[in-house]
């Protein structure tokens, strides 16, 4: 990864197109044909000459690959770019940041560091990462872990995602993440890979996505809270209670369902969802004790490796858990 000095223009004298790949600035550095620092000057005369290159000598055959970054951008010292890299027109990229190989900044996006992106991912403009938590307690300054996006992710126009309020975990997105408009990840949050999360559903702080999860458009998670593997939550719904794996949450804190399409299309056995439909119907009902739960769940587990991870999920749960509302609910109905 390359370093990108921050102040000064790009005139470039005799080859304004010599750079055209990058942006150097005074006080930084090009490198010349056996890759050696070469600085330009500060004023005055070619900084094409200055550099060792004339029109007549041509461009230097071995010069290195660096990324591509709009005049416009303002990329710091600090940040870490990885040579294929594409920064857009008025991005602000500051701090400890690290952009993987393919990373592209399409415009107009916002990282304050501590961040690391993973390779592939794509930031839409008006996006903005690793910036304070909206918690009263921390203060601009604090030592924090910032966040964490992993590999080929799509982050779509205004999401936002915060930093952690811990200074040793980040706030995590796992890889090939889709976050659509306006979608919110709040502090210290745990994202799963393959998440979908539709037009500005949010996450609260500390809240546990699991892999493939799918949140509607307008849908809220609680702070704390945890969703298992291929749930869903529709759209316009909410939780406040913990969605146990391949179910459906509706409405606020109510089930409808299991997630039968997501399930389909993962590749899971015809007998596991059997099981699980069983377990909606007979588990998750209300005023069912913990204890009755995790016992029927074992049993329906027996050769069931979906339903002893819902009985693991319900084992480990420290807030209540999403049932359904009454017995017009309990047809365990096909969900998308």
């Amino acid at each position: 990864m390359t370093g990108i000095p921050t102040a000064g223009s790009t005139d470039l004298g005799d080859r304004p197109d010599l750079f055209e790949a990058a942006r150097v600035r005074p006080g930084g550095f090009v490198f010349g044909g056996a890759g050696s620092p070469l600085p330009f000057r500060e004023a005055g005369g070619s900084r094409a000459a200055a550099a060792g290159f004339s029109p007549a000598r041509g461009f230097p055959l071995n010069y290195p690959p660096m990324p591509k970054i709009h005049p416009s951008a303002i990329v710091e010292k600090s940040v870490q770019l990885h040579e294929s890299v594409e920064i857009g027109p008025w991005c602000h990229v500051s701090g400890n940041v690290q952009l993987g190989a393919g990373v592209r900044l399409v415009g107009n996006v916002y990282i304050q560091g501590p961040v690391t992106v993973g390779e592939g991912t794509v930031i839409y403009p008006f996006a903005c990462i690793g910036f304070e938590p909206q918690d009263v307690k921390f203060k601009p300054g604090m030592p924090t872990g910032g966040v964490q996006i992993g590999v080929n992710c799509m982050i779509r126009e205004h999401v936002t995602i915060h930093c952690a309020t811990k200074p040793d975990v980040p706030t995590t997105v796992g890889d090939r993440a889709f976050m659509m408009v306006n979608s919110h990840i709040g502090h210290d949050g745990r994202i799963g890979n393959d998440v979908t999360m539709v037009n500005a559903s949010v996450i609260g702080g500390h809240a546990q996505i699991a892999d493939r999860v799918l949140l509607g458009g307008n849908s809220a998670i609680h702070q704390f809270v945890r969703v298992g593997r291929l749930a869903m939550i529709g759209g316009d719904s909410s939780s406040s209670l913990d969605v146990p794996p391949f179910l459906v949450g509706a409405n606020r804190n109510n089930l409808a369902g299991i997630n039968l399409i997501g399930m389909r299309r993962s590749g899971m056995d015809r007998n596991d969802i059997t099981a699980v439909r069983e377990a909606y119907r007979s588990v998750f009902k209300p005023g069912l004790m913990r204890e009755q739960m995790l016992a029927r769940l074992a049993e329906l587990g027996k050769g069931s490796p979906a339903v002893m991870e819902m009985h693991e999920f319900v084992r480990t749960a420290k807030r209540p858990l999403l049932a359904h509302a009454s017995s017009r609910d309990l047809s365990g109905g096909e969900q998308a």
